[in-house]
């Protein structure tokens, strides 16, 4: 009787331990995980499209890294990185990324897919402004007066807004159109506000394409190459910031320019429109 018992409590202290052991190593790994789940700084339009929804699980099924995305303009998200609040960040303003570079902030920029903007604004088009000819679009809004809407926000989208004002002629500094109005807001936002007030607007296709509150918009301007809109990556560099995840960081970058990850891209479509473009093999 008291072997048998001695031995009950030896399978009882056993399993324990082993439960102990268990829960350590549950503990051990979650927290691992966690450690190694990356923050991208990346922009509205790449979030609203519903692009990263599609891409990140693919990513973290290869390579088991968690990716946690701050949407917010390219200014915004391009600050992020330089303060060493994200590891990686995930933009569209080519000029603004090469200067990132520049000023040591990353070590390397890689192109990895593109779109275009597009010009929205009511299907009556009372300002006249359809075509292919951005900066004699702008021109004509600018001249009626027409309602337009800006995002205001230092993104990637309204960098290239600002580039078409300056190339229609339009000094903004020194008095802005009748119609413009600013909002500081994100891509979504800015298209219901445009919705709303049968403005004009300039936006990227993805979130247009995949924005459901059209209202009386339509596409007016389209096809012009200072439409063209080119998305790149960058890691954060750790020598500015030494706790950024940099080779985790670096294995999403090395995956969304890969084969694997410019497939992925390019399989995500909303009905028969395929919202972006991979281009990381072409020549900067």
């Amino acid at each position: 009787m008291a072997l048998k018992q001695a031995r009950r409590l030896a399978l009882g202290r056993a399993a324990g331990w082993a439960l102990a052991l268990g829960l350590a190593s549950a503990g051990f790994g979650a927290a691992h995980a966690q450690d190694q789940a990356l923050v991208m700084a990346s922009t509205t339009s790449t979030e609203q499209s519903g692009l990263f929804g599609h891409l990140l699980p693919r990513f973290k099924q290869a390579t088991g890294i968690e990716i946690r995305v701050v949407a917010v303009g390219t200014g915004q998200a391009l600050d992020i990185g330089r303060r060493g609040d994200a590891d990686i960040v995930f933009v569209h303003d080519k000029a603004a990324e090469e200067k990132f570079v520049a000023d040591g902030f990353s070590t390397a920029r890689k192109d990895v897919m593109f779109n275009d903007f597009v010009l929205v604004g009511p299907k009556g088009d009372p300002a006249g402004v359809a075509g292919k000819d951005i900066a004699a679009a702008m021109k004509k809004i600018a001249a009626a007066g027409a309602p337009f809407v800006s995002r205001g926000d230092k993104s990637g989208t309204h960098a290239a807004e600002l580039r078409m004002w300056k190339d229609a002629g339009v000094d903004l500094a020194a008095a802005r159109p009748a119609g413009y109005r600013e909002c500081g807001c994100g891509m979504g936002p800015a298209l219901n506000m445009a919705s709303s007030s049968n403005a004009y607007l300039l936006t990227d296709r993805g979130t247009w394409i995949s924005f459901k509150n059209r209202g009386e918009l339509a596409v007016l301007v389209e096809g012009d190459r200072k439409l063209f809109n080119q998305y790149g990556v960058m890691v954060v560099n750790p020598a500015r910031h030494p706790h950024v995840k940099a080779a985790a960081a670096q294995r999403f970058a090395d995956w969304i320019t890969s084969a694997a990850g410019q497939q992925a891209i390019a399989d995500y479509k909303i009905g028969s429109d395929q919202l972006f473009f991979p281009n990381a093999g072409a020549a900067n």
